[in-house]
């Protein structure tokens, strides 16, 4: 037990400091080539906060434990939403830009009822997965058009936060080896995670889907809690929302559809997830079409009541899981 829990701990701990050498190397090698704040804050950032989920799922597909990838992403997508945004929210209500409502509010409603209908026959194949990853593909293309259009406001607060500072040419070399160091600690890490959630499912005769909803998509989101907590002490909402948004489409249609292209077979999605799990983060997707339309803002209200959500799901979990 303390031997699973520890490389639990250890896994978790890697993943979240690879995220962020990962995130930092890659989002100032992308200023240095060019590519506007906003962009990197978008898609970058968002791609990079991910990371954590697609080792473990790789990791987990490897494995033969398809349904803890699956449960990862699902978990993580509802502590995205509920969780983070909603603690976020309750701390200071939450403006909401025309951009999340015109795209990224869509495209996560899309992603989440896409999913749904590819693991309803219980596996997502590698076709489903080379479709998600083109959707991916497709939002990003989507999202660099409709930065150009992007405001003013929104565009100064990603460049105070994502802008490359002019230092020596060595600095570069600096940030390639963060990259570099950051994807090695992240693979690392998510072998140790993949092999104490696995451990620790079976010492306490759990599924595997059920550490992936709960231990691992903890755990994998911490990068994403944190990033979310920093900008929301300084002020800047709107990297808060587009990270969150932005981490949640791209966990769907590019974590979980490339994990579904490197399994052999595809991954077998557990009848719990299909029936319950995969539902809720579709419901939770839908319900942000209310809340985000209402006077385009999530009210501190409307955020408590996201984190009372997660906690009744959460309760759930335990009692009829475990």
């Amino acid at each position: 037990m303390i031997h699973a829990i520890a490389w639990l701990g250890v896994g978790v701990a890697a993943l979240i400091a690879g995220a962020e050498l990962l995130v930092r190397g890659g989002a100032a090698l992308a200023a240095r080539l060019g590519i506007s704040p906003l962009l990197i804050g978008l898609t970058v950032v968002a791609l990079g906060t991910s990371t954590p989920e697609l080792a473990v799922g790789i990791e987990a597909a490897i494995q033969g434990n398809g349904s803890l990838a699956v449960g990862n992403i699902v978990g993580a997508n509802i502590i995205n939403i509920l969780l983070i945004l909603g603690f976020s929210a309750a701390l200071r209500p939450l403006a909401i830009q025309m951009q999340t409502l015109r795209l990224e509010l869509p495209v996560i409603v899309l992603a989440a009822v896409t999913l749904f209908a590819f693991a309803w026959d219980g596996v997502l194949s590698r076709l489903e997965g080379v479709l998600l990853v083109t959707m991916g593909a497709a939002f990003t293309l989507a999202l660099i058009h409709a930065a150009r259009r992007e405001s003013f406001k929104v565009k100064r607060e990603f460049a105070r936060e994502y802008s490359v500072r002019r230092l020596p040419g060595r600095q570069a070399v600096t940030e390639f080896l963060m990259l570099i160091v950051g994807i090695v600690v992240i693979v690392a890490g998510a072998d140790w995670l993949v092999d104490g959630a696995v451990a620790l499912a079976r010492l306490w005769h759990v599924s595997d889907a059920f550490i992936g909803l709960t231990i691992v998509a903890i755990g994998t989101t911490t990068p994403e809690l944190v990033t979310t907590i920093i900008s929301t002490i300084r002020g800047e909402r709107d990297i808060a929302i587009g990270n969150l948004i932005g981490s949640s489409v791209y966990n769907i249609l590019v974590i979980l559809g490339v994990t579904s292209i490197t399994s052999t077979g595809g991954i077998d999605v557990g009848s719990h997830l299909i029936r319950v799990d995969i539902p809720v983060m579709v419901g939770v997707a839908l319900l942000c079409i209310p809340v985000f339309l209402s006077g385009r803002q999530i009210s501190r209200i409307e955020g408590g009541l996201f984190v009372s959500a997660y906690a009744g799901y959460l309760s759930y979990l335990i009692i009829e899981r475990t």
